[in-house]
């Protein structure tokens, strides 16, 4: 994965409501909105399948920050996507996950993570590329998402993969639920 210092520095023209939204807050390039998207706290927002809350309540997750930098990306006619990947989240690449999943005995959980494809380069604004953990590097799936489907579709898409990953592998006799809830203890620390 990428830094947003991996994005164009591509100048913002007048383009639509996120365009609009991000020269109101002073930024004036592609590659300082995926930095100004990247200093804002990592939490849920409000309505987390609506990403223009991301300015508004000066947090977001990477779902959300990462619809609305596509979207801004399209805006502008930029040749950025939308990524879901599926990965193995563990606490040498996803730190404060650790403590639950030892306490639940469980090396990984499989978990969706939203990421901009540009370029062929993955790019990740919600990690500073600097911090001293491991990249995620191998996607168990992968697919491109428009921005709008970041509420129900991709956690569908996430409970269905889950589904699937459990049918054929040992998960402690855990039950789909157990491990949901599992995961959504993993996100709350996250946030913290």
């Amino acid at each position: 994965m990428k830094s947003w210092m991996t994005l164009p520095s591509v100048s913002l023209r007048t383009a639509g409501p996120v365009t609009a939204k991000m020269k109101a807050v002073g930024i004036q390039n592609f590659r300082a909105a995926g930095h100004y998207l990247h200093t804002l706290p990592y939490g849920r927002n409000t309505d987390r399948a609506n990403f223009h809350l991301v300015l508004s309540e000066g947090r977001g997750t990477c779902s959300t920050k990462h619809a609305l930098l596509a979207e801004l990306a399209r805006e502008q006619n930029l040749p950025a996507m939308l990524t879901l990947g599926i990965y193995h989240m563990h606490e040498r690449n996803t730190p404060g996950v650790g403590p639950i999943l030892t306490r639940y005995k469980l090396p990984f959980l499989p978990e969706a993570h939203c990421y901009l494809t540009y370029e062929a380069k993955r790019i990740d604004i919600t990690r500073s590329g600097t911090e001293p953990t491991e990249p995620i590097r191998d996607f168990l799936h992968e697919e491109t998402l428009l921005p709008d489907q970041i509420g129900e579709y991709k956690v569908k898409l996430h409970k269905e993969f889950l589904r699937r990953w459990l049918a054929e592998n040992d998960a402690n006799g855990y039950s789909f639920e157990q491990l949901w809830n599992i995961r959504e203890a993993c996100i709350a620390v996250l946030t913290q």
